[in-house]
């Protein structure tokens, strides 16, 4: 009968288990990352940028993913059927302004300003949907940071789908900030302002998870 090999000892100096700090040396330290550094970072983690920091929102869940795949769906449908410009889904890096990038969960771009899109990244953007999460950290992110960063950024709409609140709520910019177009519940159907006919329900949306 086969036994499970022994485990090596390790080299003097070292200690099973410890983390080989080396390998995190190898790349710079938090607050002192370049953009062209954050792009070229090859990682299958969900990683945002903030003026030199990297900062990791809680990977999506299936019920989060499942609410963005039919918004991107029922959008990307609406806007190919009209010519209206390009729907992309997340992982796709958004650069909100030098030094800040974005990976909304959904993200339209009219057809005038496609050239915004390369292969990296989107120089901003004119819609972007966010599917709020659970914790209390990301809840702050996307309710309230992302809210004055998106309007700082000049994003027209903003759509936040929250399944704990079981709302969507539509922000539209007006000068500077965003005003409320509408919170819709289920039984509704929430519209948008910047894509007249442009309507999801409520009901349906929140219950693809």
């Amino acid at each position: 009968m086969s036994t499970a090999p022994e485990k090596s000892h390790p080299p003097a100096g070292l200690m099973y288990g410890e983390p080989v700090w080396e390998i995190a040396r190898l790349y710079p330290a938090q607050g002192c990352w370049t953009e062209r550094e954050y792009l070229e970072l090859d990682t299958n983690l969900f990683v945002e940028f903030s003026d030199g920091y990297l900062e990791f929102p809680a990977i999506p869940t299936l019920s989060h993913q499942l609410i963005v795949m039919m918004l991107q769906s029922l959008l990307r449908e609406f806007v190919m059927a009209r010519g209206l410009g390009r729907v992309v889904i997340a992982p796709y890096k958004v650069r909100l302004w030098p030094g800040k990038y974005r990976e909304p969960d959904v993200v339209f771009v009219r057809a005038e300003n496609t050239d915004r899109l390369a292969e990296e990244c989107s120089d901003g953007a004119d819609l972007v949907i966010e599917v709020v999460s659970k914790g209390e950290t990301d809840r702050h992110r996307d309710l309230v940071e992302k809210r004055a960063e998106y309007a700082r950024a000049g994003i027209t709409e903003y759509w936040m789908v929250d399944p704990q609140e079981e709302r969507i709520v539509v922000l539209t910019l007006e000068g500077r900030e965003y005003i409320e177009h509408g919170t819709f519940v289920r039984g509704q159907r929430a519209t948008s302002r910047l894509l007249p006919g442009f309507s999801v329900d409520v009901t349906e949306t929140l219950d693809a998870r």
